[in-house]
């Protein structure tokens, strides 16, 4: 049985001071918790007073290291052998007292959008709710955690370390190759995820991929297990007064969410109308502009092959923007998809990854960057008889090669193409 510790009778390092970090420094403070000490690898100035004067030592004497979601033990062989002490912020909140209910959400793609698509589901049924973790405010900021629900969003770094979390609703969407240079294999990958059930009981909930069934029952873990079915999803999917929802792409994020419905036994009348106001989150098929027929769709947030997928399926007449830093172990597989793509376009510092992938199946061109993107597309449009088209940015791979990060890309794409979009006849 696991054992819950005491805060205050332990000791602690906080190693890294990122947001989560700052989040578990306020949060012991706020708890009265006085044994601790921080680190940062950038010598960061904040909290002299708390700063390690000597690593080494204090790595060996503390309880618990609470680890910045974005620091890999591939890269801190200083770590490593510590891996039993190390913890996270998540952690934290299940070792809180008095606790609220929580959802946790973790899978490869699609976190984001389900966990908002769960807020939205229960305020519109009258769940209070709080919302966090990955997807933006830690959750030792929440406020006012005494709710119905916190809804958490989990990545895998955050995973990978946890050993306290226990939720009571655990959704497991998805898996697919990302984040291989953190993890070191898919093995690692897939154990990191499997952690959001480790913990729970018998009166908590899984809802995963049927693909993970067998793996779920193997590990013998103690939650009841819901499988969503995408087919019961569909019977009522077009009853959804909403043109973002009624897409492929969210097909899955929508079973997933429709099995929580009936699970908090709200009525499917309910659920369609909570689902008709729903908005979807910014750089996610976001379509933001319209002129002629021709429609701009930023999916900045495709940082994988898989997760661009959905994008090239659902539409037809693509004028497709492709590149940056692709993840490891990635491949661009356009079976069945090709005859939706009139044209590719490829930015960033790996063309040649990408001429490689799509040499021979596609038209396209090199453009660099997104600047010279825009322009050729708008040309290669009017060219066309016909000026019907999609021009999209789902570009399969992580943006730090020319942007600091997928919103950074996001947004600069749809400010290029509302400046040059006169251009259109």
């Amino acid at each position: 049985m696991l054992q819950v510790p005491n805060l205050k009778e332990l000791s602690f390092l906080v190693y890294g001071l990122g947001l989560s970090g700052h989040s578990v420094i306020k949060f012991f403070k706020k708890n009265k918790v006085k044994n601790f000490e921080v680190w940062d690898d950038k010598n960061k100035i904040e909290y002299k007073n708390l700063r390690s004067k000597n690593l080494k030592k204090t790595l060996n004497y503390v309880d618990y290291i609470i680890l910045s979601p974005g620091v890999s033990l591939l890269k801190k062989k200083n770590l490593r052998r510590f891996e039993h002490k190390i913890i996270t912020d998540i952690d934290l909140f299940y070792l809180a007292k008095n606790k609220p209910k929580s959802i946790m959400v973790t899978g490869t793609n699609g976190k984001s959008t389900t966990s908002k698509l769960i807020a939205h589901l229960l305020q519109k049924n009258n769940f209070k709710i709080s919302i966090g973790g990955n997807i933006g405010t830690p959750v030792l900021n929440l406020k006012s955690l005494k709710k119905n629900y916190v809804i958490i969003e989990a990545s895998s770094f955050q995973l990978s370390h946890s050993k306290f979390i226990c939720p009571d609703i655990a959704f497991f969407l998805n898996l697919t190759k990302d984040h291989l240079d953190w993890h070191g294999s898919m093995s690692n990958y897939l154990l990191s995820k499997l952690k959001i059930f480790q913990n729970q009981k018998k009166n908590h909930y899984a809802i995963i991929n049927k693909k993970f069934k067998k793996i779920f029952q193997k590990e013998k873990f103690k939650s009841k297990l819901i499988i969503p079915k995408e087919k019961e999803y569909k019977k009522i999917k077009l009853k959804i007064k909403n043109n973002y929802l009624i897409s492929k792409i969210n097909n899955e994020n929508m079973s997933f969410v429709f099995a929580l419905s009936k699970l908090l036994k709200i009525e499917e009348k309910s659920f369609l109308n909570s689902m008709k106001s729903f908005k979807g989150l910014p750089h996610r098929f976001e379509v933001f502009l319209k002129k002629n027929e021709v429609t701009f769709i930023n999916d900045s947030k495709a940082t994988s092959f898989k997760a661009t997928q959905p994008a090239l399926s659902s539409l037809k007449n693509i004028y497709w923007i492709l590149g940056g830093l692709p993840k490891k172990g990635d491949k661009i597989d356009l079976t069945n998809l090709k005859k939706n793509i009139n044209k590719c376009y490829l930015i960033g510092k790996n063309v040649n990854f990408f001429r490689s992938q799509i040499k021979g199946k596609l038209v396209f061109s090199v453009t660099k960057n997104l600047k010279n993107s825009i322009i050729q597309i708008l040309k290669d449009v009017n060219l066309k008889k016909s000026s019907k088209g999609n021009v999209l940015l789902s570009p399969a791979s992580a943006s730090f090669d020319q942007f600091s990060n997928f919103e950074n890309r996001g947004d600069e794409f749809k400010r290029l193409c509302k400046k040059y979009v006169k251009r259109l006849n």
